[in-house]
């Protein structure tokens, strides 16, 4: 089957790379166009390097590619005038808006909660949770405006549906994203607009594939690999892997926003080869 969000637009948050890469690639494949934005620059404490305005450019090379067109803007889903400027500009552009994949987060220094520092707990809970509302804010009015209903896929985690030591901002960020997603869920049934959340456990993306996180799963070593890595990444799965491809949330995101997910609200959307089964 193709063409499964054929004519449809898709406002894309995160968009320059990873998951959010993934996302508008998979969504562009089946027929949508896509309205894309993305930082683009480092945060303070996170131990990886964010994406760049090459990384976003190079999203919007790939969609154009595949025969779609695509809006893109560095903008931070901290800054609502900044999100709602693009959403409106992209939708005045392709003339409507059916999906939201509100996708964009951070991983950043962790610690028991007892120390953690209160700028990585703000950080954290400004982005990867109030960024999530602010991006489903941006877009909403538009997609009731169309009278078509739609689709918001919000980006959680495996850390959204059980606690994990020593990253406690971002377990409480990710939680809260199911709060957001079961409240839209309701308040926007009326209007046939559908809202879930999907729950990657460890994806093939930089913000797992990192020195920081090699060194979380394996603190018994003084430096470990990604084939350390693995080991231990393993362990957590049910699953014969130690972590998914990005593909695997863009296909649960693109189900989720097509014709075969019409029904389907409310979900809270595990992809993590049985790591809540631990």
């Amino acid at each position: 089957m193709t063409g499964r969000v054929e004519g449809k637009v898709a406002f894309i948050t995160g968009a320059a790379r990873g998951q959010g890469r993934s996302h508008a690639l998979r969504l562009a494949q089946e027929g949508a166009d896509i309205i894309a934005i993305d930082l683009c620059e480092q945060v303070e404490g996170v131990p990886f390097a964010m994406s760049t305005p090459e990384d976003l450019q190079e999203t919007a090379d790939l969609v154009t590619k595949l025969g779609r067109k695509i809006i893109t803007a560095k903008a931070d889903v901290r800054d609502f005038d900044a999100v709602k400027a693009v959403v409106d500009e992209g939708v005045e552009q392709f003339g409507r808006l059916d999906i939201i994949a509100a996708n964009a987060g951070i991983g950043s220094e962790g610690n028991s909660l007892d120390k953690l520092g209160e700028k990585a707990w703000r950080d954290m809970i400004d982005i990867n949770m109030t960024g999530v509302w602010l991006s489903a804010k941006a877009g909403i009015p538009h997609i009731i405006a169309g009278g078509r209903g739609g689709s918001i896929v919000l980006t959680s985690s495996v850390g959204g549906l059980k606690a994990y030591p020593n990253v406690g901002h971002y377990v409480t960020a990710k939680h809260g994203v199911v709060g957001i997603m079961r409240t839209l869920a309701v308040e926007l049934g009326q209007h046939n607009i559908r809202v879930n959340s999907v729950h990657p456990t460890q994806v093939n993306t930089p913000m797992v594939m990192n020195e920081q996180t090699f060194k979380m799963f394996r603190p018994d070593l003084e430096n470990p690999t990604k084939d350390d890595f693995a080991m231990a990444s393993q362990f957590i799965h049910v699953l014969q892997t130690p972590w998914v491809e990005p593909e695997d949330i863009s296909n649960a995101v693109l189900f989720l926003s097509s014709d075969e997910g019409r029904y389907i609200t409310g979900v809270a959307l595990p992809i993590d080869a049985g790591a809540l089964l631990k």
